[in-house]
């Protein structure tokens, strides 16, 4: 059952924010200063109404004063967000609706009962409910810090120039696609841009730009990443379809390595074991500004970060995106592998895994895993829809 919230006029909830940081400051001042309005008008009050009990805690949703990521000084309380996360666990653990997917043979293999999800903060805790230590392939969701690694190293306008940002409107591995851009990849989430994305890493040799890409992905996890064999040879054996990609690409001068080369490449990437713990650390780099929560690494620099959550936003979800920005509100990025990551700037990432996928190609119980945890926070981007 959906849990129900009490909903707070701005004035209350500046007031309510303005009396807890006096409170925490030791302050008995009926009139706060300027450091405590801006403070507080960088909150917003969530509350949550059990059956029992009603718990008020403050979410911070942005800086009144700065730029950059929003501030996740106040994150919501352990507790409540370990309950929030087993009850989406609970909620959604025995719909057993949809099929992996098996133009991949390994992925077909891959038990579908399988269900994790794990939310980390920015503050860098980490609350995880189901089979979250269980290591699947990345798939898509690579395509996400390769366009990082790329803009990190190229500029934001090199990649606009090279590849674009704009949605398809199609399916992620389509052809029809580029033959209408003159055979340009135009986004770098769908199949044939991510293969540019490889072809644009700076490397003097094929295992240079494969160890790059490789060692950039696992600074976002916070410990080494390794290629899943299986996944890969499976993955070899039968990508004839994104050989072609590759190919047209090359020819319409539109790819920037060997197309045997970037498409081994891309292979390799997709092929990225991870869990989901792992995942949503590689979210949660994302949420605080590009720095790692947990080794305090910076992986990219402030300034790319809302480039990148804007694809995830624009065309993270294949070809049911508009629906994902309209439902949930917030950046995303799905694999075919199962796993989902979905990024709330300043604040957390929530990632949720399960191998059974809808006919777009999106892990049914991940994405109803994660829009309700969505939907309780009041994460919507674009603003409450309480």
């Amino acid at each position: 059952m959906k849990l129900p919230k009490i909903s707070f006029s701005i004035i209350a909830t500046l007031t309510l924010a303005a009396a807890v940081i006096d409170a925490l400051n030791g302050c008995s001042s009926s009139q706060p200063d300027d450091s405590q309005i801006a403070a507080a008008q960088a909150a917003t009050a969530i509350t949550r109404t059990t059956n029992h009990s009603t718990t008020i805690y403050l979410v911070t949703t942005g800086s009144a004063t700065g730029s950059g990521p929003r501030s996740a000084a106040s994150p919501p309380p352990s507790d409540s967000l370990q309950a929030l996360v087993d009850d989406a666990y609970a909620k959604f653990k025995d719909d057993q609706s949809g099929t992996n997917a098996d133009y991949i043979p390994y992925l077909a293999s891959v038990p579908s009962e399988l269900f994790g999800i794990a939310v980390v903060t920015v503050d860098g805790k980490i609350f995880t409910a189901g089979d979250t230590g269980y290591t699947f392939s990345l798939q898509s969701c690579s395509k996400v810090f390769t366009l990082a690694e790329i803009i990190e190293e190229s500029g934001e306008e090199e990649v606009l120039k090279k590849i674009g940002v704009e949605p398809t409107g199609m399916a992620f591995n389509s052809i029809t696609a580029l033959g209408l851009h003159d055979n340009q990849a135009i986004n770098p989430l769908v199949n044939a841009g991510a293969i540019a994305s490889v072809s644009m890493v700076k490397a003097g040799s094929a295992d240079e730009r494969w160890n790059k890409i490789l060692a950039f992905e696992s600074s976002f996890a916070g410990e080494p990443l390794k290629l899943i064999d299986e996944v890969y040879r499976s993955e070899s054996d039968t990508n004839f379809r994104n050989q072609g990609i590759a190919f047209i690409l090359y020819n319409g001068q539109h790819l920037f390595c060997n197309p045997l080369e970037a498409c081994d490449a891309y292979t390799k990437q997709c092929s990225i074991g991870v869990t989901a713990r792992q995942l949503a650390i590689m979210g949660a780099t994302l949420a605080n500004g590009g720095v790692n929560p947990i080794t305090q690494q910076r992986c990219l620099t402030a300034r790319h970060v809302p480039r990148v959550l804007a694809v995830m936003m624009m065309a993270g979800f294949y070809d049911e995106s508009g629906q994902w920005a309209y439902t949930a509100g917030i950046p995303a990025k799905t694999g075919v592998g199962g796993g989902i990551v979905a990024v709330v700037p300043g604040r957390m990432a929530i990632v949720a895994f399960s191998p059974r996928l809808n006919a777009a190609g999106n892990s049914i119980r991940a994405t109803e895993a994660i829009n309700h945890i969505v939907r309780q926070l009041d994460l919507n981007l674009f603003g409450s829809v309480q």
